[in-house]
């Protein structure tokens, strides 16, 4: 049952994360150097106090074009309503959620901490390894065909 799959199971540990007075150009290098549309913006103690996006950063990048000032730090242009997730919560839960919302992705939060991240492309992994095992513990059920 896909319930029984766990954000834990699938949610990526090892993150680029910034600080709030990381240099948004800075930043930028790292986006462009991982390959990654955004980050989590976190304290000292690790607590998640936003995201930083490939959005955040073109209106960094434009505000300052008007203002001939272009640049500043992460913490002024960083997202910092941000929705996140349990490692306990289920596949099919958070599915739900990335359906109703817009994020490609959402920081998982334990003990007010940022744990991991998952994304949409994490729980279709989780669904096809689940159909995979699923397909694999029919074997046996006489259903098989032979080809030859």
């Amino acid at each position: 049952m896909l319930k029984s799959i766990k954000v834990r199971d699938y949610m990526t540990r090892r993150l680029v994360t910034f600080r709030s007075d990381t240099d948004l150009f800075t930043a930028i290098n790292r986006l462009l150097e991982h390959r990654i549309s955004g980050a989590p913006v976190v304290d000292s103690q690790g607590h998640l106090i936003g995201l930083l996006s490939e959005s955040d950063c073109l209106r960094g990048i434009l505000s300052g074009a008007y203002y001939e000032a272009i640049g500043g730090t992460v913490s002024s242009y960083m997202t910092t309503q941000v929705e996140t997730v349990t490692p306990e919560a289920d596949i099919i839960e958070l599915s739900e959620r990335f359906l109703r919302g817009r994020r490609r992705r959402m920081p998982v939060i334990e003990d007010g901490r940022l744990v991991g991240q998952i994304s949409r492309h994490d729980v279709l992994r989780a669904v096809k390894e689940f159909a995979q095992h699923e397909r694999g513990a029919g074997e046996g059920s006489g259903n098989e065909r032979s080809v030859g």
